[in-house]
């Protein structure tokens, strides 16, 4: 089958080629993939990448082949699909715990968009335990999980604070549920109660000299790639509560939420680009580069 596999020698280190089918396990089902979105944590961005691996986290298409459990969607189910890896091909087996089979009102690009920004956006404000009337900072707000983090904040009833690197990447926030875009904290007003960060670095460190007293902080990401410059005596202080999370395993239950509030009119994929997957190695970069805001989709031709 053909799938992106990693090519250092190319712009975006993504190139089209040929790898093995996969074979499912038994509680597996195989997917035919439709589209598939590219997240900033999963780009090949260092020699470190292993040559010649099938990268990809989120993925939709059609059930070819069911488990041979009995358990999970039957074939020709379209379902949404998450994975750590082996997502950009033609063909995904899929562990019937890590799908969700799709209402006919999403479609596959705006589904790709959803899984790992989806679910740890949710899974973020679900550990915080958001409650109405709370202040929520959320960094990084105009990609990926930082949308869905707005929206889903905002429906919480939270006051949201987001936080984006300039005036045109907040644009289209205070549509999604902001009630205040922020490029730095010189113009936060006040202590917020919960701070969602995928940025890390020095506006973390300031971040956190403005927290509430019990505060939470969870930390989602470090696209800054700098430093982040921590007094002890804050944490100790304010008695603040510090949580890493990532989107983890065992995401069937919450991809269902996701792409139920998506049918109803409430979750926007904030899907910003999509493109022909031989366009891979163009996206990758355009999304290092900070060129798109929210999702970057690519569809399998």
């Amino acid at each position: 089958m053909r799938a992106l596999v990693v090519d250092h020698s190319v712009p975006g280190r993504l190139a089209l080629g040929e790898v093995p089918d996969p074979v499912p396990g038994p509680d597996e089902v195989l997917v035919k993939i439709s589209a598939i979105s590219l997240n900033y944590g999963e780009l090949p961005k260092s020699d470190d990448a292993a040559e010649g691996t099938v990268p990809g986290w989120d993925a939709a298409g059609v059930v070819e082949r069911a488990a041979a459990s009995g358990r999970g969607p039957k074939p020709g189910d379209r379902v949404i699909t998450f994975g750590w890896d082996a997502g950009w091909a033609e063909l995904r087996a899929v562990p019937v715990g890590e799908l969700a089979v799709l209402p006919d009102a999403v479609d596959f690009a705006t589904a790709a968009a959803l899984p790992v920004a989806g679910v740890t956006a949710l899974r973020a404000l679900r550990r915080a335990g958001v409650r109405p009337g709370q202040r929520v900072a959320i960094t990084g707000a105009s990609g990926g999980v930082g949308r869905f983090a707005v929206q889903l904040a905002h429906q919480a009833g939270a006051e949201v604070h987001a936080f984006v690197g300039s005036p045109a990447r907040g644009a289209g926030l205070a549509a999604l549920g902001a009630d205040h875009v922020l490029t730095d904290t010189a113009t936060l007003d006040g202590e917020v109660d919960v701070l969602l960060d995928n940025v890390g670095g020095a506006l973390l460190g300031e971040l956190l000299g403005r927290m509430a007293p019990g505060g939470t902080v969870i930390s989602i990401g470090a696209t800054s790639g700098e430093p982040t410059p921590v007094q002890p005596y804050q944490l100790v202080a304010g008695q603040l509560k510090l949580i890493g999370i990532q989107a983890g395993g065992d995401a069937g239950a919450d991809l269902a939420h996701l792409v139920r509030l998506v049918a109803e009119g409430r979750l926007e994929s904030s899907v910003d680009r999509v493109a022909d997957w031989s366009q891979a190695g163009q996206t990758a970069l355009a999304l290092v580069n900070r060129e798109i805001r929210g999702k970057a989709v690519l569809t399998i031709t």
